[in-house]
């Protein structure tokens, strides 16, 4: 419960539980020993993938957690992923290997929004499942999604739980009976998309871009490259009073800049290129022409560099020996070691320039990951620059060399993306994953009588309060009949009086008896009286129904509605406006009421309104994808628009 009301505090958090199971009361030292062992394992497990892994906000970290209430003793963390949504799905990538490389742990993932796992395979959940009763069912075991159960008969009760489970009741259904919480294919298989690729998706998530920055700030990168982000971050959610710190700048001086690569995740570049803005003169960064080739990557480093002036503006000047060295801790030693033997550095040899950047981007995985944030050693990204400047020193000419021999940066074409590719990227993310006919085949075919029949699929399916069901192919559905509610819609249209003959159990002997009678006889033309009142009411309908068509016939009402007759017109002469305004007054004038064609009304008038959208998203457009209906661009309107021009 602190958990949840601690997430919910906290925008973009994803939280994360590891549990050791079987759960046995025993030691609370020695419990907490072999915890803190377990985080030492998991850290060197995966440090090849963590140590240069560039997160958004907040990195990957495992603390011990102490029992309190009906939550045992485990291992957590607390992620702050903010605008990268990548960051939560790694994490979930790396919960999902931890249960699989060490079998015995139990782990649970949710962020402010809940179980963000049921949310992803939304369209796949069982009817019982909702928000209120998933709390501590969703889990991960063995590398695999396991959901526990409501009871579906008295039987299985005594050992599921009806309410929402503890932590405990849990990790003793899934230690005593692991493969009966399998969750169903198709939620793994959502589930898992978002997470399949990993860690060659990490990779891929890179962008490798030139800046023109302080010398200062290429050598703080090249001992800590993941800095960027709170750099990046710094100047993304800038205030004036931030701005005041780079006007005139102290530690970045520009006229130590030189040219050099830096390292952005995709979603960092994207937030330093989307952002204008002009430098104040007193700062000393000037940008060359728009025209120039090289402006980007002085509008690049000219940002960048205002972040890290703003992050060191925000604390005191750092004494050189306030850096400590974790790695000589005998913990810190023992993670070395580790390292070691999982082949970190490679094969490269102990005291080269490659083999002390990789210790240098342990020591800072060991720091974030390991070591408790409250601790003294913890610092701050502004003060880890300042230590950083304080214990290393550069040569401008070596720096301005390796400027010359740049790896081409890579292209950002990413950046902008086309309507189609959109449309195809919001139909995969919807898990739809037909291809959208491409808007610029004049030769597709459209069938709209699929249109009309998808409507009314779409308008047969039940809708509450929480939403309309999407039809659904016959060969995804699932038939079933229920004897009960079938009854009971034979009882509704049947009236009440139907449970009673079907009660009566006479013979032929009897109900001619029975129908002999003068009571039956009355009884008998009652029954036919009340029979030919509802006939007699539904034609009195109908006949009042036809007296308001013929009102509403000489009416606008009347006129939007196509008939056959008006198709059968329209296609003996052209359209024109006059053509069109003859036909509303010749059909104003006729008496005579011609049946109104339903699914051409409906195609026309879905049609309209998918035109009145120009391209853009409205209500049209999404109920008709959302039946996996993709209609092509509206060409009339394009040649229409282009003879008005001529």
């Amino acid at each position: 419960m602190e958990g949840e009301l601690k997430l919910a505090t906290v925008e973009d958090a994803v939280q994360y539980q590891l549990f050791l199971v079987p759960c046995e009361p025993g030691d609370p030292d020695q419990h907490r020993d072999v915890l803190q062992q377990y985080i030492e394992r998991i850290l060197v497990q995966f440090a090849p993938i963590l140590v240069s892994y560039i997160w958004q906000n907040q990195p990957f970290n495992l603390k011990y957690k102490p029992a309190k209430g009906d939550i045992p003793a485990h291992i957590g963390g607390v992620t702050e992923f903010g605008d990268n949504i990548e960051d939560e799905w790694f994490i979930v990538y790396l919960i999902q290997q931890i249960t699989k490389k060490f079998p015995e742990l139990v782990a649970r993932v949710d962020d402010n929004d809940g179980e963000f796992l049921l949310i992803e395979a939304a369209d796949f959940l069982p009817k019982w499942l909702k928000p209120e009763n998933s709390t501590n069912r969703v889990l991960f075991h063995h590398g695999e999604l396991c959901i526990i159960p409501q009871p579906k008969t008295p039987g299985e009760e005594p050992w599921l739980p009806a309410t929402n489970p503890t932590i405990l009741q849990a990790l003793m259904l899934l230690s005593a009976h692991p493969e009966d919480f399998l969750a169903t294919k198709s939620i793994r298989a959502a589930v898992y998309k978002r997470i399949n690729g990993y860690p060659e998706k990490v990779q891929a998530s890179l962008h490798q871009a030139h800046c023109y920055l302080p010398a200062g700030i290429v050598v703080v990168l090249k001992h800590r490259p993941a800095l960027v982000a709170a750099a990046v971050q710094a100047f993304y959610l800038r205030d004036p009073i931030d701005l005041q710190a780079c006007r005139p700048f102290k530690t970045f001086l520009p006229n130590t800049r030189v040219m050099t690569s830096v390292t952005f995740t995709k979603c960092l570049y994207a937030q330093l290129m989307q952002q204008k803005f002009v430098p104040d003169r007193r700062s000393g960064y000037t940008l060359p022409s728009p025209v120039h080739h090289q402006y980007k990557a002085h509008e690049l480093g000219m940002k960048l560099a205002h972040g890290f002036e703003i992050l060191c503006s925000k604390c005191n000047t750092v004494s050189p020996d306030a850096k400590r060295q974790v790695l000589n801790t005998p913990f810190g030693a023992g993670f070395l070691n580790s390292l070691k033997k999982n082949n970190f550095f490679k094969g490269e040899l102990e005291g080269s320039a490659k083999y002390l950047d990789q210790l240098h981007m342990a020591e800072n995985y060991f720091q974030q990951s390991v070591i408790k944030p409250e601790s003294s050693v913890a610092m701050s990204p502004g003060e880890e620059i300042l230590t950083l400047l304080q214990m290393s020193s550069f040569n401008l000419d070596e720096l301005e060399k390796e400027a010359a021999s740049l790896p081409p940066e890579d292209d950002d074409g990413w950046l902008e993306i086309s309507p189609d590719d959109l449309d195809q990227i919001l139909s995969e993310a919807s898990g739809r994953n037909e291809s959208i006919p491409p808007s610029n085949e004049e030769d597709q075919k459209y069938d709209l009588g699929e249109v009309t029949e998808s409507m009314k699929a779409f308008i047969s399916k039940v809708s509450t309060h929480e939403g309309a069901e999407t039809p659904w192919s016959p060969a995804e559905a699932c038939v079933t009949f229920d004897v009960d509610s079938f009854t009971n819609a034979l009882d509704r249209i049947l009236g009440a009086d139907s449970e009673e003959l079907d009660s009566d159990d006479l013979d032929e002997e009897e109900q001619f008896e029975f129908l002999d009678s003068d009571e039956d006889l009355d009884s008998e033309a009652h029954g036919q009286e009340e029979k030919a009142l509802p006939n007699k009411m539904m034609g009195s309908l109908r006949s009042y129904m036809d007296e308001m068509d013929c009102e509403l016939t000489h009416t606008n009402v009347g006129k939007s509605f196509i008939t056959p007759r008006k198709v059968a017109s329209s296609a003996k002469e052209p359209l024109s406006q006059d053509a069109d305004c003859a036909l509303d007054d010749s059909d104003a004038g006729d008496a005579d009421l011609t049946p109104v064609d339903v699914d051409l009304n409906l195609v026309t008038n879905l049609l309209e309104s998918y035109s009145a959208q120009a391209g853009l998203a409205g209500p049209a457009s999404n109920i008709l994808q959302s039946m996996g209906v993709h209609l092509p661009e509206n060409s009339d309107h394009r040649c229409i628009s282009s003879r008005t021009t001529d």
